[in-house]
């Protein structure tokens, strides 16, 4: 257990939970809840004991609403000047681990909760869940999920939500491609974890060089993708994981990864 202001961190086996842990202000994230949820995700992206990461939150009622505006405004239009190279150490910033991440969304998932969700790889919602981008109602801007959501949804739909900044419910985020899956609420945390179960029953190095060739792979033509694809096929093939689930295949029984 880390000791944290804004969030929990636990571990079930070899799945890690981020917990957003402000119910009471709806999981409102303040600029150091950012950099918590962010520094929580390397965490766990370096210990070789988690091969899965779960972010959810905490409360029956929110993801999270998003930004604490109150609190996040002020931090950003007050103080001396500062200026740094630019580098992707938080998740609305780009931050990617190499390890998969599960975000178990329900209840409200607004504004900068949804740009959390939009940086895992994969979303399971509640049938509660209630998405939006509503920042051009406070004239600011939903800066990644207007870079990643017309990824997953098409254009014209991301932008009517983007620029209306409408709330839309969890089946019409299902429709749009947007989440993986809508489950009754009651079924979303045993939903998560049977998922995050089923992805730690593979080889856990084949699992995130195939994320690695999915990220890379979408920037890239086909042909510089294949290049990628055959670099780490070569590296897949020279571990002990490839080696025991060939053999584990071979002896028709469960494989016994390591991550080595």
């Amino acid at each position: 257990m880390s000791d944290k202001t804004y969030i929990t961190m636990e571990r079930r086996d070899r799945v890690g939970y981020v917990t957003l842990n402000r119910p009471d202000k709806l999981n409102a994230m303040p600029r150091k809840m950012y950099q918590e949820i962010s520094a929580g995700l390397q965490e766990y992206d370096a210990d070789d004991d988690i091969w899965v990461i779960v972010v959810r939150g905490a409360g029956d009622r929110a993801f999270s609403a998003g930004a604490d505006l109150e609190l996040l405004h002020g931090s950003l239009t007050t103080g001396p000047f500062e200026w740094k190279p630019f580098k992707a150490d938080r998740f609305d910033m780009g931050l990617q681990v190499s390890k998969p991440v599960i975000a178990a969304v329900h209840g409200f998932c607004l504004a900068g909760g949804m740009e959390l969700a939009m940086s895992c790889d994969i979303r399971i919602a509640a049938d509660n869940a209630m998405f939006a981008a509503p920042e051009v109602k406070w004239s600011v801007l939903h800066g990644f999920g207007a870079l990643v959501m017309p990824r997953s949804a098409p254009l014209g739909a991301v932008m009517e939500l983007l620029m209306t900044g409408r709330r839309f419910d969890a089946q019409e985020a299902y429709r749009l491609g947007i989440v993986n899956r809508v489950v009754p609420v009651a079924d979303l945390q045993k939903t998560v974890d049977d998922l995050a179960d089923e992805i730690c029953r593979n080889g856990p190095l084949a699992v995130r060089m195939t994320k690695e060739i999915v990220l890379r792979g979408r920037e890239l033509p086909l042909n510089d993708g294949l290049r990628i694809y055959r670099e780490l096929n070569k590296l897949i093939h020279l571990t002990e994981d490839s080696t025991e689930g060939a053999k584990a295949w071979a002896e028709r029984r469960p494989s016994r990864y390591a991550a080595r």
